[in-house]
């Protein structure tokens, strides 16, 4: 979720993907670090806190 609030309200999977590098820092043993940024942005929209709008392109919800 620290990613995300980074970005803007519209985002795209490309600009999560930006940061793999600091992700792959924190989380050394992880080799799937891609996979695992998907399965967060589905857990984040399964709670409503951003939405999928078409293939690689997200809105965040403001509460």
């Amino acid at each position: 979720m620290q990613c995300v609030d980074k970005l803007p309200e519209h985002f795209t999977l490309a600009q999560v993907y930006s940061f793999s590098d600091v992700l792959q820092a924190l989380h050394i043993n992880n080799n799937n670090v891609h996979a695992k940024i998907r399965q967060q942005l589905q857990i984040l929209r399964d709670k409503g806190i951003i939405e999928f709008l078409s293939r690689g392109h997200y809105r965040k919800h403001f509460f």
